[in-house]
Protein backbone atom coordinates (compact mmCIF):
# COMPACT_ATOMS: atom_id res chain seq x y z
CA UNK A 1 0.00 0.00 0.00
CA UNK A 2 1.00 3.83 -0.11
CA UNK A 3 0.45 6.13 2.43
CA UNK A 4 -1.70 8.89 1.70
CA UNK A 5 1.05 11.41 0.98
CA UNK A 6 2.38 9.28 -1.40
CA UNK A 7 -1.34 8.64 -3.31
CA UNK A 8 -1.49 12.38 -2.97
CA UNK A 9 1.81 12.80 -4.79
CA UNK A 10 1.14 9.96 -7.26
CA UNK A 11 -2.36 11.07 -8.53
CA UNK A 12 -2.46 15.40 -8.42
CA UNK A 13 -1.34 16.40 -12.25
CA UNK A 14 -2.33 20.46 -12.03
CA UNK A 15 0.39 22.59 -12.75
CA UNK A 16 2.28 23.44 -9.52
CA UNK A 17 1.69 19.59 -8.79
CA UNK A 18 5.00 17.07 -8.47
CA UNK A 19 3.60 14.78 -11.02
CA UNK A 20 1.65 17.04 -13.08
CA UNK A 21 5.19 18.90 -13.21
CA UNK A 22 6.94 15.38 -13.78
CA UNK A 23 4.37 15.09 -16.76
CA UNK A 24 4.93 18.51 -18.54
CA UNK A 25 8.47 17.47 -19.23
CA UNK A 26 7.18 14.61 -21.79
CA UNK A 27 5.72 14.98 -25.53
CA UNK A 28 2.29 14.26 -24.90
CA UNK A 29 -0.44 13.08 -27.35
CA UNK A 30 -3.16 15.57 -26.79
CA UNK A 31 -5.47 14.73 -29.94
CA UNK A 32 -5.96 12.84 -33.23
CA UNK A 33 -4.38 14.41 -36.37
CA UNK A 34 -8.12 14.11 -38.17
CA UNK A 35 -9.45 16.17 -35.32
CA UNK A 36 -7.42 19.54 -37.37
CA UNK A 37 -7.62 18.13 -40.56
CA UNK A 38 -6.54 21.02 -42.90
CA UNK A 39 -5.08 24.89 -42.53
CA UNK A 40 -8.18 27.32 -41.06
CA UNK A 41 -10.36 24.37 -39.81
CA UNK A 42 -12.59 24.19 -36.97
CA UNK A 43 -11.00 25.22 -33.38
CA UNK A 44 -10.62 22.57 -30.50
CA UNK A 45 -11.46 22.24 -26.83
CA UNK A 46 -9.34 20.68 -24.84
CA UNK A 47 -8.22 19.70 -20.79
CA UNK A 48 -5.47 18.34 -20.39
CA UNK A 49 -3.05 18.42 -17.30
CA UNK A 50 -5.95 20.78 -15.58
CA UNK A 51 -5.65 23.30 -17.91
CA UNK A 52 -8.39 23.90 -20.76
CA UNK A 53 -7.01 24.75 -24.01
CA UNK A 54 -8.10 25.47 -27.80
CA UNK A 55 -6.10 23.79 -30.24
CA UNK A 56 -6.00 25.05 -34.45
CA UNK A 57 -4.51 24.96 -36.94
CA UNK A 58 -3.46 28.17 -38.75
CA UNK A 59 -3.34 29.01 -42.31
CA UNK A 60 0.67 27.70 -42.57
CA UNK A 61 -0.17 24.45 -41.15
CA UNK A 62 1.16 25.16 -37.76
CA UNK A 63 -0.56 23.94 -34.79
CA UNK A 64 -0.78 26.59 -31.50
CA UNK A 65 -2.09 24.78 -28.22
CA UNK A 66 -3.67 28.14 -26.32
CA UNK A 67 -5.40 29.23 -22.96
CA UNK A 68 -8.95 29.01 -23.88
CA UNK A 69 -9.42 32.83 -22.62
CA UNK A 70 -9.06 35.44 -24.69
CA UNK A 71 -6.80 38.16 -22.60
CA UNK A 72 -8.78 40.90 -23.19
CA UNK A 73 -12.24 39.94 -21.38
CA UNK A 74 -11.59 36.13 -21.15
CA UNK A 75 -14.41 34.88 -23.89
CA UNK A 76 -13.53 31.46 -24.82
CA UNK A 77 -11.55 31.53 -28.09
CA UNK A 78 -12.93 28.24 -29.37
CA UNK A 79 -15.57 30.35 -31.30
CA UNK A 80 -12.68 32.47 -32.75
CA UNK A 81 -12.41 32.70 -36.21
CA UNK A 82 -9.45 30.62 -37.62
CA UNK A 83 -8.05 33.08 -40.43
CA UNK A 84 -5.20 34.44 -41.60
CA UNK A 85 -2.30 32.52 -39.53
CA UNK A 86 -4.13 33.33 -36.34
CA UNK A 87 -7.04 32.78 -34.22
CA UNK A 88 -9.65 35.90 -34.10
CA UNK A 89 -11.72 36.22 -30.78
CA UNK A 90 -15.43 36.86 -31.76
CA UNK A 91 -15.74 39.57 -29.17
CA UNK A 92 -13.81 42.24 -29.80
CA UNK A 93 -11.85 41.02 -32.86
CA UNK A 94 -8.41 40.49 -30.47
CA UNK A 95 -6.23 37.96 -32.61
CA UNK A 96 -3.43 35.59 -31.68
CA UNK A 97 -0.88 33.83 -33.43
CA UNK A 98 0.36 29.48 -32.67
CA UNK A 99 2.79 31.45 -30.36
CA UNK A 100 0.39 33.16 -28.42
CA UNK A 101 1.44 36.57 -29.75
CA UNK A 102 -1.57 39.10 -29.96
CA UNK A 103 -0.97 39.96 -33.39
CA UNK A 104 -3.87 42.92 -33.62
CA UNK A 105 -6.18 44.56 -31.36
CA UNK A 106 -9.17 46.17 -34.28
CA UNK A 107 -11.19 47.63 -31.54
CA UNK A 108 -9.30 50.65 -30.21
CA UNK A 109 -7.30 53.27 -30.90
CA UNK A 110 -3.97 52.19 -29.20
CA UNK A 111 -4.11 48.79 -30.25
CA UNK A 112 -1.18 48.77 -32.86
CA UNK A 113 1.34 49.67 -29.99
CA UNK A 114 -0.84 48.30 -27.03
CA UNK A 115 -0.98 44.18 -28.95
CA UNK A 116 2.99 44.03 -28.34
CA UNK A 117 2.29 44.13 -24.53
CA UNK A 118 -0.63 41.41 -25.15
CA UNK A 119 -0.42 37.39 -24.94
CA UNK A 120 -2.52 34.31 -24.49
CA UNK A 121 -2.20 33.42 -20.93
CA UNK A 122 -0.06 30.53 -22.21
CA UNK A 123 1.04 29.12 -25.30
CA UNK A 124 2.71 25.52 -25.81
CA UNK A 125 4.11 24.21 -29.12
CA UNK A 126 2.75 21.04 -31.02
CA UNK A 127 3.89 18.25 -33.59
CA UNK A 128 2.12 15.96 -35.50
CA UNK A 129 3.29 12.36 -35.59
CA UNK A 130 2.22 8.83 -35.53
CA UNK A 131 -1.49 9.95 -36.60
CA UNK A 132 -1.76 11.90 -33.53
CA UNK A 133 -0.80 15.64 -32.31
CA UNK A 134 1.74 16.27 -29.31
CA UNK A 135 1.86 18.93 -26.81
CA UNK A 136 4.68 19.99 -24.57
CA UNK A 137 4.14 21.76 -21.60
CA UNK A 138 6.80 22.08 -19.91
CA UNK A 139 9.64 24.51 -19.51
CA UNK A 140 11.09 26.00 -22.36
CA UNK A 141 14.67 25.05 -21.02
CA UNK A 142 14.16 21.24 -20.56
CA UNK A 143 13.22 20.48 -24.83
CA UNK A 144 12.44 17.17 -24.56
CA UNK A 145 13.13 14.71 -27.26
CA UNK A 146 10.26 12.71 -29.18
CA UNK A 147 9.80 9.13 -27.53
CA UNK A 148 10.53 6.88 -30.84
CA UNK A 149 8.17 4.28 -30.23
CA UNK A 150 7.42 2.16 -32.87
CA UNK A 151 3.76 3.06 -33.78
CA UNK A 152 4.90 6.48 -34.14
CA UNK A 153 7.19 5.47 -37.02
CA UNK A 154 5.41 3.45 -39.41
CA UNK A 155 3.27 4.32 -42.12
CA UNK A 156 -0.10 5.60 -41.08
CA UNK A 157 -1.52 2.50 -43.41
CA UNK A 158 0.46 -0.03 -40.44
CA UNK A 159 -1.86 1.73 -37.76
CA UNK A 160 -5.43 2.07 -36.08
CA UNK A 161 -6.05 4.61 -33.25
CA UNK A 162 -8.98 4.77 -31.10
CA UNK A 163 -9.24 7.87 -28.58
CA UNK A 164 -11.29 7.79 -26.00
CA UNK A 165 -12.57 9.84 -22.72
CA UNK A 166 -12.87 7.90 -19.70
CA UNK A 167 -13.73 8.31 -16.07
CA UNK A 168 -11.17 7.69 -13.17
CA UNK A 169 -7.63 9.18 -12.03
CA UNK A 170 -5.03 8.21 -14.82
CA UNK A 171 -3.21 6.04 -13.09
CA UNK A 172 -5.70 3.71 -11.93
CA UNK A 173 -6.72 3.40 -14.90
CA UNK A 174 -3.20 2.32 -16.58
CA UNK A 175 -2.20 0.13 -13.50
CA UNK A 176 -4.86 -2.40 -14.69
CA UNK A 177 -2.29 -2.45 -18.24
CA UNK A 178 0.73 -3.61 -15.84
CA UNK A 179 -1.22 -6.22 -13.89
CA UNK A 180 -1.05 -9.69 -15.72
CA UNK A 181 -2.70 -11.71 -13.30
CA UNK A 182 -6.18 -9.86 -13.92
CA UNK A 183 -6.14 -10.89 -17.59
CA UNK A 184 -6.83 -14.57 -16.83
CA UNK A 185 -9.74 -13.65 -14.86
CA UNK A 186 -11.14 -10.43 -16.19
CA UNK A 187 -11.33 -10.65 -20.07
CA UNK A 188 -11.48 -14.53 -19.92
CA UNK A 189 -14.23 -16.69 -22.01
CA UNK A 190 -16.22 -19.69 -20.07
CA UNK A 191 -16.58 -22.81 -22.43
CA UNK A 192 -18.60 -24.40 -19.75
CA UNK A 193 -20.26 -23.16 -16.62
CA UNK A 194 -17.07 -24.57 -14.87
CA UNK A 195 -14.86 -21.67 -14.14
CA UNK A 196 -11.88 -24.25 -14.14
CA UNK A 197 -12.31 -24.42 -18.22
CA UNK A 198 -12.35 -20.55 -18.86
CA UNK A 199 -9.95 -19.75 -22.02
CA UNK A 200 -9.23 -16.43 -23.41
CA UNK A 201 -7.64 -15.28 -26.73
CA UNK A 202 -6.34 -11.78 -26.96
CA UNK A 203 -4.75 -11.98 -30.18
CA UNK A 204 -3.14 -14.63 -32.01
CA UNK A 205 -3.67 -18.22 -31.23
CA UNK A 206 -5.61 -19.08 -28.11
CA UNK A 207 -3.43 -18.69 -24.66
CA UNK A 208 -4.97 -21.39 -22.71
CA UNK A 209 -2.02 -20.74 -20.29
CA UNK A 210 -3.52 -17.75 -18.57
CA UNK A 211 -6.33 -19.57 -17.43
CA UNK A 212 -4.06 -22.94 -16.32
CA UNK A 213 -1.80 -20.87 -14.30
CA UNK A 214 -3.52 -18.03 -12.73
CA UNK A 215 -0.07 -16.84 -10.58
CA UNK A 216 2.62 -15.47 -12.25
CA UNK A 217 5.65 -14.73 -11.07
CA UNK A 218 7.68 -11.53 -11.89
CA UNK A 219 10.69 -10.43 -14.22
CA UNK A 220 11.26 -6.87 -13.27
CA UNK A 221 13.67 -4.92 -14.94
CA UNK A 222 14.34 -1.16 -14.63
CA UNK A 223 15.25 0.39 -18.00
CA UNK A 224 16.34 3.92 -19.72
CA UNK A 225 12.50 4.41 -20.76
CA UNK A 226 10.87 2.73 -17.99
CA UNK A 227 10.26 -0.69 -16.79
CA UNK A 228 10.04 -4.53 -18.67
CA UNK A 229 7.38 -6.28 -17.18
CA UNK A 230 8.10 -10.13 -17.71
CA UNK A 231 5.10 -12.19 -16.32
CA UNK A 232 5.89 -15.76 -16.06
CA UNK A 233 3.27 -18.54 -16.31
CA UNK A 234 3.97 -22.46 -16.18
CA UNK A 235 2.17 -24.59 -18.75
CA UNK A 236 0.46 -28.22 -18.89
CA UNK A 237 3.60 -29.07 -21.29
CA UNK A 238 6.30 -28.14 -19.19
CA UNK A 239 7.17 -25.21 -21.15
CA UNK A 240 7.44 -21.51 -20.29
CA UNK A 241 4.83 -18.70 -21.23
CA UNK A 242 6.03 -14.93 -21.02
CA UNK A 243 4.07 -12.07 -20.87
CA UNK A 244 6.61 -8.71 -21.38
CA UNK A 245 4.88 -5.59 -20.89
CA UNK A 246 6.64 -2.54 -21.72
CA UNK A 247 6.29 0.66 -19.42
CA UNK A 248 7.38 3.14 -20.77
CA UNK A 249 7.24 7.17 -19.15
CA UNK A 250 5.46 8.39 -18.20
CA UNK A 251 2.32 6.72 -19.07
CA UNK A 252 2.10 4.17 -21.77
CA UNK A 253 2.41 0.63 -21.65
CA UNK A 254 2.85 -1.59 -24.64
CA UNK A 255 0.52 -4.88 -24.03
CA UNK A 256 2.44 -8.38 -24.57
CA UNK A 257 1.62 -9.76 -28.30
CA UNK A 258 2.53 -12.63 -30.44
CA UNK A 259 5.36 -12.62 -32.48
CA UNK A 260 4.20 -11.65 -36.04
CA UNK A 261 1.07 -10.35 -35.04
CA UNK A 262 -0.34 -6.87 -34.49
CA UNK A 263 0.91 -4.72 -31.65
CA UNK A 264 -0.58 -2.93 -29.18
CA UNK A 265 0.51 0.44 -27.10
CA UNK A 266 -2.41 1.83 -24.41
CA UNK A 267 -1.68 5.57 -23.66
CA UNK A 268 -3.20 7.71 -20.71
CA UNK A 269 -2.81 11.37 -20.46
CA UNK A 270 -4.42 12.99 -17.05
CA UNK A 271 -7.04 15.70 -18.74
CA UNK A 272 -7.26 16.21 -14.73
CA UNK A 273 -6.93 14.66 -11.39
CA UNK A 274 -10.39 12.63 -12.26
CA UNK A 275 -10.79 11.88 -16.05
CA UNK A 276 -8.28 10.53 -18.37
CA UNK A 277 -7.15 10.76 -21.88
CA UNK A 278 -7.30 7.78 -23.54
CA UNK A 279 -5.32 6.63 -26.99
CA UNK A 280 -5.81 2.60 -27.45
CA UNK A 281 -3.11 1.91 -30.95
CA UNK A 282 -2.71 -0.96 -32.86
CA UNK A 283 -0.09 -1.52 -35.73
CA UNK A 284 2.06 -3.45 -37.78
CA UNK A 285 5.63 -3.05 -38.28
CA UNK A 286 5.94 -5.15 -41.66
CA UNK A 287 2.74 -4.66 -43.38
CA UNK A 288 -0.67 -2.34 -43.61
CA UNK A 289 -3.81 -3.66 -41.55
CA UNK A 290 -5.60 -5.76 -43.43
CA UNK A 291 -9.23 -4.74 -44.08
CA UNK A 292 -10.72 -7.17 -41.52
CA UNK A 293 -8.57 -6.05 -38.74
CA UNK A 294 -9.24 -2.73 -39.46
CA UNK A 295 -13.05 -3.46 -39.88
CA UNK A 296 -12.67 -5.55 -36.36
CA UNK A 297 -11.32 -3.13 -34.51
CA UNK A 298 -13.93 -0.23 -36.19
CA UNK A 299 -17.08 -2.60 -36.11
CA UNK A 300 -16.12 -5.59 -33.63
CA UNK A 301 -16.65 -3.59 -30.52
CA UNK A 302 -14.29 -6.46 -28.95
CA UNK A 303 -10.66 -5.22 -29.19
CA UNK A 304 -11.68 -1.35 -29.06
CA UNK A 305 -15.18 -0.19 -27.66
CA UNK A 306 -18.15 1.60 -29.48
CA UNK A 307 -18.10 5.04 -28.75
CA UNK A 308 -21.15 7.15 -28.98
CA UNK A 309 -21.50 8.87 -32.42
CA UNK A 310 -20.34 11.74 -32.52
CA UNK A 311 -17.75 12.11 -29.51
CA UNK A 312 -14.87 9.87 -27.55
CA UNK A 313 -17.42 8.56 -24.95
CA UNK A 314 -17.63 4.80 -24.99
CA UNK A 315 -21.03 3.66 -25.17
CA UNK A 316 -20.44 1.19 -22.49
CA UNK A 317 -19.43 3.52 -19.11
CA UNK A 318 -20.69 4.03 -16.02
CA UNK A 319 -24.02 6.12 -16.44
CA UNK A 320 -25.62 1.97 -17.78
CA UNK A 321 -23.30 -0.03 -16.29
CA UNK A 322 -20.97 -0.92 -18.73
CA UNK A 323 -23.93 -2.65 -20.94
CA UNK A 324 -23.29 -5.37 -18.48
CA UNK A 325 -25.22 -8.59 -19.45
CA UNK A 326 -26.08 -11.36 -16.26
CA UNK A 327 -27.20 -14.10 -18.77
CA UNK A 328 -23.59 -13.29 -20.43
CA UNK A 329 -21.84 -13.25 -17.64
CA UNK A 330 -23.52 -16.66 -16.90
CA UNK A 331 -22.59 -18.58 -19.69
CA UNK A 332 -20.65 -16.83 -22.16
CA UNK A 333 -17.92 -14.64 -20.20
CA UNK A 334 -16.33 -14.16 -16.99
CA UNK A 335 -18.09 -10.32 -16.86
CA UNK A 336 -20.78 -10.00 -18.84
CA UNK A 337 -19.06 -6.93 -20.67
CA UNK A 338 -18.48 -6.96 -24.35
CA UNK A 339 -15.44 -5.33 -24.73
CA UNK A 340 -11.87 -5.93 -23.48
CA UNK A 341 -11.38 -1.72 -22.45
CA UNK A 342 -14.70 -1.71 -20.63
CA UNK A 343 -13.89 -4.81 -18.69
CA UNK A 344 -11.45 -2.55 -17.72
CA UNK A 345 -13.24 0.21 -17.14
CA UNK A 346 -15.93 -1.06 -14.87
CA UNK A 347 -13.18 -2.39 -12.45
CA UNK A 348 -10.67 0.63 -12.45
CA UNK A 349 -13.20 4.34 -13.04
CA UNK A 350 -14.62 4.03 -9.63
CA UNK A 351 -12.18 2.18 -6.81
CA UNK A 352 -13.80 3.74 -3.98
CA UNK A 353 -13.95 7.07 -5.90
CA UNK A 354 -12.47 8.67 -9.12
CA UNK A 355 -9.36 9.11 -7.53
CA UNK A 356 -8.48 5.60 -5.53
CA UNK A 357 -6.80 5.06 -1.86
CA UNK A 358 -4.18 3.33 -2.50
CA UNK A 359 -3.18 3.36 1.50
CA UNK A 360 -6.37 0.57 2.23
CA UNK A 361 -4.91 -2.09 -0.53
CA UNK A 362 -4.09 -5.03 0.39
CA UNK A 363 -1.00 -6.03 -1.78
CA UNK A 364 0.49 -9.50 -2.56
CA UNK A 365 3.11 -10.75 -4.74
CA UNK A 366 1.46 -10.68 -8.02
CA UNK A 367 0.84 -7.04 -7.42
CA UNK A 368 5.13 -6.57 -7.96
CA UNK A 369 4.60 -4.62 -11.57
CA UNK A 370 2.03 -2.19 -10.13
CA UNK A 371 4.63 -1.83 -7.16
CA UNK A 372 7.59 -1.20 -9.11
CA UNK A 373 5.91 1.12 -11.53
CA UNK A 374 5.09 3.00 -8.90
CA UNK A 375 8.43 3.72 -7.57
CA UNK A 376 9.74 4.91 -10.83
CA UNK A 377 7.03 7.70 -10.61
CA UNK A 378 7.65 8.57 -7.33
CA UNK A 379 11.24 8.60 -7.79
CA UNK A 380 11.16 10.49 -10.88
CA UNK A 381 8.69 13.48 -9.25
CA UNK A 382 10.99 13.80 -6.68
CA UNK A 383 13.82 13.87 -8.35
CA UNK A 384 12.14 17.12 -10.49
CA UNK A 385 11.35 18.77 -7.19
CA UNK A 386 15.00 18.34 -6.26
CA UNK A 387 15.61 19.86 -9.68
CA UNK A 388 17.15 16.77 -11.53
CA UNK A 389 15.21 16.62 -15.02
CA UNK A 390 14.05 13.54 -16.30
CA UNK A 391 16.43 11.71 -18.25
CA UNK A 392 13.85 9.19 -20.35
CA UNK A 393 12.49 12.69 -21.61
CA UNK A 394 15.91 13.47 -23.39
CA UNK A 395 16.40 9.85 -24.68
CA UNK A 396 13.61 9.27 -27.23
CA UNK A 397 15.65 6.32 -29.30
CA UNK A 398 15.32 4.35 -25.95
CA UNK A 399 11.57 3.95 -26.57
CA UNK A 400 12.32 1.52 -29.38
CA UNK A 401 11.08 -1.34 -27.81
CA UNK A 402 8.40 -3.79 -28.00
CA UNK A 403 6.56 -6.39 -25.84
CA UNK A 404 5.85 -9.50 -26.01
CA UNK A 405 4.02 -12.84 -25.90
CA UNK A 406 5.39 -16.04 -26.60
CA UNK A 407 6.15 -19.80 -25.03
CA UNK A 408 9.43 -21.27 -24.61
CA UNK A 409 10.99 -24.42 -23.52
CA UNK A 410 11.05 -25.42 -20.14
CA UNK A 411 13.43 -23.70 -17.96
CA UNK A 412 14.03 -20.92 -20.70
CA UNK A 413 13.93 -17.24 -19.74
CA UNK A 414 12.94 -15.01 -21.79
CA UNK A 415 16.10 -12.83 -22.06
CA UNK A 416 17.63 -16.38 -23.25
CA UNK A 417 14.86 -17.17 -25.94
CA UNK A 418 13.26 -14.24 -26.90
CA UNK A 419 15.29 -10.90 -26.43
CA UNK A 420 15.38 -10.18 -29.92
CA UNK A 421 12.11 -9.79 -30.34
CA UNK A 422 12.17 -7.00 -27.78
CA UNK A 423 13.38 -4.68 -30.04
CA UNK A 424 11.91 -2.21 -32.49
CA UNK A 425 12.84 -2.79 -36.04
CA UNK A 426 11.00 0.46 -37.57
Amino acid sequence: MLSIEDNKLMTETDAGAPMGELFRRFWLPALMAEELPSPDCTPVRLTILGERLIAFKDSSGRIGFLDQRCPHRLSSLFYGRNENDGLRCVYHGWKFDVDGNCIDIPNSPEGDTYKDKVQAFSAYPAIERGGLIWIYMGPKSSNPVFPEMEWARVPDSHRYISKMFIDGNYLQTAEGDIDSSHVGFLHSRLNTATIGSNSIQLGGVPRPQLTEDRAPTWTITDTEYGVMLAAHRDTSEGENYWRVNQWLMPSYTMIASQVGQTLQCNVRVPMDDEHTLYFRIKWHPDRPLTDTEVNEYKNGGVIFPELIPGTYVPKENASNDYLIDRAAQKMATFTGIKSIPAQDFAVQSDMGGPIMDRSQEHLVSSDQAIIRVRKRLLDAARELQEGNEPQEAMNGEAYRVRSLDIVLPAKTTFEEGATEHLASKV
